[in-house]
């Protein structure tokens, strides 16, 4: 895995592949299906940016987020890191909700502090985040 860029705070998104379907309880959001492929989740750490994204990779801890439920059952294959305040959390969201074969899976999944439809995006190939900027 590749960690493109770190600093303290920032906005960060991860890739994670999922290699089967998956029936899951995503806390209170409800029980969906997750589809094999692969899934970009994006998310913000204003305080400790590296503690963030090195709890994602753990393998053992408490159920906190979301996110936290898909990484039982997927693997994370790369890590992006962006400087920026929360606000710039929500720009990248739309960002990669627009890019080719992007789909929204659970409506709220990562977004409940804020407005936007969702911030976890399906996609069944491999996206190219690497060009991705904000």
């Amino acid at each position: 895995m590749r960690i493109i860029h770190t600093s303290n705070k920032g906005i960060y998104s991860l890739v994670v592949h999922v290699p089967q379907r998956y029936s899951l309880q995503i806390g209170r959001l409800g029980k969906f299906d997750f589809p094999a492929g692969f899934y970009v989740y994006v998310g913000s750490a204003q305080n400790n940016l590296q503690h963030r994204i090195k709890r994602h990779l753990q393998q053992e801890k408490k159920v906190r987020w979301h996110i936290d439920y898909l990484l039982q059952y997927g693997r994370v294959i790369s890590v992006h890191t962006y400087a920026g305040e929360k606000k710039k959390e929500c720009i990248l969201s739309h960002k990669i909700g627009r890019m080719e074969e992007a789909s929204v899976p659970v409506k709220g999944f990562g977004s409940s502090d804020c407005s936007c439809n969702a911030h976890l995006y399906y996609f069944q190939h491999m996206p190219a985040m690497s060009r991705l900027k904000i």
